[in-house]
């Protein structure tokens, strides 16, 4: 298959070395640093959980959407905030055969499209503030995609690999094709550990379940998740949030097949690893707030729900991530 991964992060280089592996053709496409970077090092790094470190050539490393051509497989591993940018490029790499994956933190842009609701509208607003996404997306060609793995970007380019396998998929309508068939062969043949899922909404929210209140409060803490979950005081507050965010998924349709404690007791089995929030807050990146937590805030609103604790948790880090951004605008100043 040629796959074009777009974004070389932590999770879009563990899948493109899984892919690679397999014998694909594969293609990463990033933003000029992360490029020049990766060429820098002539290959790119896995360190398995186990510490062996593992090199791999991708076929191509390019800033130039134009360079990689029609692709069968495109996975969309940029941050949610970076999407609309990317969506109007997508042409580019598309045609009507190339399935596209999207494995964003939080709740994608999509999540209300198809979706039978009497809400009257099919646009989280924070999702897809313009519309672009709608415009240059063509839902028919998604599958979504739980990526449940942890890994870390370190400073010399490489990818730890911190643990966890599967990558589930579904169809946005439930159904199971042959194309999300081949989509688990892929998944599988690379290494990882993948199913069909009928729901991708619920998995979409078990995944979120933790990310809405576990990568906020360890940006405001600077604490890893078994710290979070181990500390009375942080643990209580993401029980709280939790129970809220299952109040808003519930009254979307969405059922858990975790209790809330099953789902804590596995984020801290995790171990010592720091979210991707917090990983952005020590390299002073833009936080991920409006795909983890504004965009339930705003379904909440949608259908009457009361999430006290997640808008209090909001209020905070949104003051974190304008400082952040702040700091990155002065440092850019400077350097000019």
């Amino acid at each position: 298959m040629k796959i074009a991964i777009i974004g070389a992060g932590a999770m879009g280089t563990l899948l493109g070395h899984g892919f690679c592996k397999a014998g694909h053709h594969v293609t990463f496409i990033d933003l000029p640093g992360r490029v020049h970077q990766i060429r820098a090092m002539k290959k790119l790094a896995v360190i398995s959980p186990e510490g062996q470190e593992s090199w791999f050539t991708p076929a191509l490393v390019t800033s130039n959407y134009d360079a990689a051509g029609i692709q069968d497989v495109v996975v969309l591993a940029t941050k949610s905030q970076d999407l609309p940018a990317v969506a109007q490029k997508l042409s580019c790499l598309t045609s009507a055969r190339t399935t596209l994956i999207t494995i964003q933190n939080g709740l994608p842009w999509w999540y209300l499209q198809g979706l039978a609701t009497d809400l009257g509208t099919a646009r989280i607003p924070c999702l897809d503030p313009d519309g672009l996404l709608e415009k240059h997306v063509d839902s028919s060609q998604i599958i979504g995609c739980v990526a449940y793995p942890a890994a870390t970007l370190e400073k010399d380019g490489r990818v730890r690999h911190v643990e966890g396998l599967r990558f589930p998929v579904g169809e946005l309508d439930g159904a199971v094709r042959d194309r999300t068939v081949r989509l688990v062969e892929l998944f599988e043949e690379s290494g990882f550990k993948s199913r069909a899922i009928e729901d991708i909404r619920s998995e979409l929210w078990l995944k979120a379940w933790g990310a809405v209140s576990i990568n906020p409060i360890s940006a405001l803490s600077r604490a890893t998740m078994v710290d979070i979950c181990d500390f009375d005081l942080t643990r209580d507050v993401i029980v709280q949030m939790m129970r809220e965010v299952q109040q808003v998924a519930e009254a979307l349709g969405a059922s858990f097949r975790h209790t809330i404690e099953k789902r804590v007791s596995g984020a801290k089995a995790v171990g010592a690893h720091k979210t991707s929030m917090l990983q952005d807050v020590e390299s002073g990146r833009p936080l991920e707030l409006d795909a983890l937590m504004l965009s339930v805030i705003q379904l909440a609103n949608m259908v009457d729900i009361e999430v006290p604790t997640v808008r209090t948790v909001y209020a905070c880090v949104a003051l974190l991530n304008q400082n952040l951004i702040a700091n990155a605008t002065q440092a850019e100043e400077l350097v000019a």
